[in-house]
């Protein structure tokens, strides 16, 4: 897939999976939750205020034809709920509407009714840039403040399992850092020619690493070339990872704001998909990270899907 157009009709032509969203009082949320379904792409579950969710849709005209609404006044309670929801295998993918980031994050993360795995959760954005010839993923730009190397091992699989959805059987991950020679003051650096020797090595499998690598020379063959850096990676990046979350947020927001890029983006590392989207991202972005949610459930989650659809 090279676009978010594949993105979509992929969606479509896979089964109709269903979304519970979290609080979803919100007319971005409402606005893509009424463009997915009439696109075929999901089936929603919505948890919230319902007289604010009845008024909001009525008020700007939105459609809530083939949608569930759960009437939960408290927020917090509302998240809780919509996690379960995906616990219990009543829903495929969960999805944060108009309530903060950690209350989501908690629910997630709940030991009874949450979606723990054991693995480290992160962010995972997936670009489809004008100029840019394929699609970009970028890690981990939104939850992962300063990971450490054991983090950072992490965060390369979960980001891995996204690509693999989408089609990169073997994702390129370029390690970005300000320079491309090892420098001790700076641990990026240290952490990026770590990486690389554990990806040679076999240690982190079914990917090439190389880093530290200036964000030119990961996705720029030219720029590459002329400061004579080889490799299957330099040119060819398919994913980025960022050294911490402040140079992660700030190419993902120049990447959208200058470049132009259409984004969807999703939490993994959980048992499931977590649609995790800023409260002003525009609706066409929250409906691309739900298509892309539920390509990626559907991609490795099929089997507890396929179970709960023969049910039904």
């Amino acid at each position: 897939m090279k676009n978010f157009s594949d993105i979509l009709q992929m969606a479509k032509e896979s089964p109709c999976l269903r979304v519970s969203v979290a609080v979803a009082e919100d007319a971005e949320v409402l606005e893509s939750v009424a463009a997915a379904v009439k696109e075929d792409i999901a089936q929603f579950v919505l948890f919230g205020n319902k007289e604010r969710i009845r008024d909001l849709a009525e008020r700007e005209r939105i459609s809530l034809n083939g949608t569930e609404v759960v009437n939960i006044r408290d927020p917090i309670r509302a998240c809780r709920e919509a996690v379960a929801s995906v616990n219990k295998g009543d829903a495929d993918v969960v999805m944060k509407g108009m309530v903060s980031t950690k209350d989501v994050l908690k629910a997630v993360l709940d030991k009874d009714v949450g979606l723990r795995s054991g693995k480290v959760l992160s962010h995972v954005a997936v670009f489809d840039m004008p100029r840019y010839d394929r699609l970009l993923f970028l890690t981990d730009a939104a939850m992962n403040i300063a990971p450490t190397l054991e983090n950072k091992i992490q965060i390369i699989e979960n980001a891995a399992v996204i690509c693999r959805a989408l089609g990169v059987q073997r994702p390129k991950v370029a390690c970005v850092a300000a320079v491309e020679t090892i420098n001790t003051d700076m641990s990026a650096t240290v952490d990026a020619a770590l990486l690389s020797k554990m990806s040679e090595r076999g240690q982190i499998k079914d990917v090439d690493i190389d880093g530290p690598l200036g964000l030119d020379i990961a996705i720029s063959l030219e720029a590459a070339e002329h400061k004579g850096v080889g490799g299957k990676v330099a040119g060819n990046a398919d994913l980025l990872l960022v050294p911490n979350i402040e140079s992660g947020n700030i190419l993902y927001k120049s990447m959208v704001y200058f470049a132009g890029a259409r984004v969807g983006g999703l939490i993994a590392g959980a048992k499931a998909p977590v649609v995790l989207t800023s409260r002003t991202d525009t609706h066409e972005s929250k409906l691309y990270s739900i298509a892309l949610a539920c390509v990626v459930a559907y991609q490795n989650f099929n089997q507890g899907i396929m179970k709960r659809m023969i049910q039904a």
